[in-house]
């Protein structure tokens, strides 16, 4: 079966223009400053596949569908 697509909570951070750098992403994220859907995400790995709300530093991204 196949894996259907996603992108990652860093990769996403960094799409969406709420971070600059990938390590700014890391950082933020093991520090507990990110949310997805409501809940504090420390994983900055977490697939996300469309849908999801980002709220990081009073900015907020709505994960588009990564199909």
């Amino acid at each position: 079966m196949e894996e259907k697509a996603y992108i990652t909570l860093q990769q996403a951070l960094k799409k969406y223009d709420l971070v600059a750098t990938g390590g700014h992403a890391k950082i933020v994220v093991q520090n507990g400053e990110v949310m997805v859907d409501g809940v504090v995400e420390t994983r900055r790995g977490r697939k996300l596949y469309g849908g999801e709300k980002i709220v990081y530093n009073k900015k907020v991204a709505i994960v588009e569908d990564v199909n």
